[in-house]
């Protein structure tokens, strides 16, 4: 009996060796910079605090980083969990079906040919959210001028969103707005699935109702520009406006719009590509205006820029 205590007593303390082992050699590896087990990525080395070697494992991070490869992107199987898509600049709007206060759409082919401000709002019948509606349906003119099309969503039912814009019709008025009826299509999405697959829920501000996202997606389709606001705080429209425009005006004369532009203003001209390029623009003389070789602009008259980008 005694020696089969020795033997236990011997094996338990080679477990407690290795262990501490394990315990150094993930150390060095954390430390050196070696391959992660868990997704076989590379991380880079990092300091260990002292006394910390050996003593304790290392806390798990607060957040957790998903490596998402090309295989995940169309098959929601293949997607990690925890990870929630969200389009990006340049990249394709994706697509959905739904239905809204105006029908059933297919997003965003229905819509190819116009520019597409997409945008989210918390709830139905909230004042923040009700101010955007008005001035949204007010613009609608200005913006399909600007061959721009608007489409909201919400997690609200439809007949909740059905309601809520009859409401405003009969019985809101803000700054001067009165009897406004809401006609661009109004998105249900109680499975939180457009939002979702949009980025829309942020769970740091809700996760049961959509921060106030603008995507703006251009005539082929692409997301062109992202704009989010919290809860509380309700969007500059003339601003959107404004982006529509500089957008527009960007890809019809092949310049960039600085600060605060509006039509009319100076615009920037591309960097030049070479040295002698930069030279050759530094000295001629054209209608080009340069500060530096980098910094360069040009004239294009308010009346152009509008029957440029200007519906006819």
């Amino acid at each position: 009996m005694k020696q089969i205590k020795y033997i236990t007593a011997g094996l338990i303390m080679f477990s407690f060796v290795l262990a501490a082992c394990g315990h150094h050699r993930d150390d060095d590896d954390r430390r050196d910079g070696k391959r992660d087990q868990h997704d076989g990525n590379w991380r880079g080395r990092r300091d260990i605090p002292a006394g910390s070697v050996g003593t304790q494992t290392p806390a798990i991070p607060s957040v957790v980083e998903v490596k998402v490869t090309e295989s995940h992107k169309g098959d929601p199987a293949n997607v990690p969990a925890g990870y929630s898509p969200m389009p990006r600049i340049g990249e394709m709007a994706p697509s959905f079906k739904a239905v809204t206060t105006q029908g059933e759409i297919q997003f965003p082919e229905q819509f190819a040919g116009s520019w597409v401000i997409f945008f989210s709002h918390p709830a139905d019948f909230t004042p923040v959210c009700t101010s955007e509606f008005i001035t949204f349906a007010s613009l609608m003119g200005e913006f399909d001028k600007l061959n721009t099309k608007l489409v909201g969503l919400s997690v609200d039912g439809l007949y909740s969103h059905i309601a809520w814009l009859r409401t405003i019709k009969e019985k809101i008025e803000y700054r001067g707005h009165k009897n406004v009826e809401v006609t661009f299509p109004l998105i249900e999405d109680i499975s939180m699935e457009v939002a979702k697959k949009y980025g829309m829920i942020q769970p740091g501000e809700s996760k049961t109702k959509a921060v106030r996202a603008v995507f703006v997606i251009d005539p082929k389709g692409m997301v062109r520009a992202i704009i989010y606001y919290p809860l509380s705080l309700g969007r500059n429209f003339d601003e959107l406006v404004r982006v529509i425009q500089a957008l527009q005006t960007a890809d019809a004369f092949s310049v960039a719009t600085p600060a605060d532009w509006r039509p009319g203003d100076d615009v920037i001209v591309p960097p030049p590509g070479s040295c002698g390029t930069a030279k050759e623009r530094m000295e001629a003389q054209t209608d080009i205006t340069c500060k530096d070789w980098f910094f360069c602009t040009k004239k294009i008259d308010k009346e152009k820029v509008l029957s440029t980008i200007l519906k006819k």
